[in-house]
């Protein structure tokens, strides 16, 4: 996908189908260097992983805290709702929606597990059925974008270039459902079978569709220049994942440098959604607004 189809895509403007569609989809400027930001804020679920599977914190809790530090939207991952993998009712959505609204925020995000890269294509069918079901959940929800994985490469019978061949496939069958529903199919990088931006942008080329984007996980591009990388994949994002490390090449986390992140995606004039997500120990609230502020306080006005 090039940069003159991302930014078609981008400008695509859904309002009647989407809440608040005018601020949900990522827009990058071809003028460069605009005073004025209009970077959009998240959260991720998998912040509370642990709150949210013991029930110690729910969906609403999470869009109050959401709310209460000033950010404009939530990231509702699938396999915290109940009914996962099925999909949930449509009164379970419809009442998120209604919450959403109330608070004034977006659900800006949607996404499941699957694993593209397993040479069982029973499996890769099983997984694209559930895509398939998700993408119109999202739609319900409102959401522009759902995220997918790769899957990681096991096989020694099949090259990674083989693999690369059916994922390309796959991804392309998904994106036909995604355009079916109004929602972007978004590859989020996970460092589990593409390592450099290189690599993440040879696949986008390959599916080569409007309803396929990229996650831009920015912690997981295992690199001796991550923020390079992030550089590279910045004219092909339609969404952030910020985390408070990034990777060295051999995979160790290092402290992130979220001012420098968010000169990086400022200086690309990219418009939409940076998602902040902690994977730390302690007190996740406090370890998100301090992210929040650390990232904003990076950008100039």
């Amino acid at each position: 996908m090039d940069k003159t189809r991302r930014n078609v895509l981008q400008s695509l403007m859904l309002a009647p189908l989407v809440l608040g569609a005018n601020r949900l989809m990522a827009y990058t400027n071809l003028v460069k260097n605009n005073k004025t930001t209009r970077l959009q804020y998240s959260i991720n679920a998998y912040s509370f992983n642990s709150e949210l599977r013991s029930g110690e914190m729910t969906f609403y809790d999470m869009m109050e805290f959401a709310a209460d530090i000033g950010l404009d939207a939530v990231d509702l991952t699938g396999y915290y709702f109940n009914s996962y993998p099925d999909s949930p009712t449509n009164k379970a959505l419809f009442d998120l929606k209604r919450k959403a609204l109330e608070l004034g925020l977006d659900i800006a995000w949607t996404g499941v597990r699957n694993d593209f890269a397993t040479p069982d294509a029973v499996k890769r069918n099983n997984d694209i059925e559930l895509i398939k079901n998700w993408l119109e959940v999202s739609s319900k929800l409102g959401s522009p974008i759902m995220r997918i994985f790769t899957g990681r490469h096991k096989s020694d019978t099949y090259s990674k270039e083989q693999v690369k061949e059916w994922m390309v496939n796959d991804f392309k069958t998904c994106a036909k459902y995604g355009e079916l529903h109004g929602v972007m199919v978004g590859l989020q990088n996970h460092d589990e079978f593409l390592f450099t931006s290189e690599e993440v942008i040879d696949i986008l080329k390959r599916v080569d569709s409007d309803w396929f984007g990229l996650i831009l996980d920015c912690g997981s591009l295992p690199s001796n220049n991550p923020y390079q990388e992030i550089e590279n994949l910045a004219p092909y994002t339609n969404y952030y994942f910020v985390k408070e490390h990034v990777k060295q090449k051999d995979s160790t986390k290092v402290q992130a440098d979220l001012k420098r992140i968010a000169k990086i995606i400022q200086s690309s004039n990219y418009r939409g959604y940076v998602s902040f997500e902690s994977l730390k120990e302690g007190d996740t609230k406090a370890i998100i607004k301090n992210m929040v502020s650390e990232f904003k306080s990076g950008l100039h006005n």
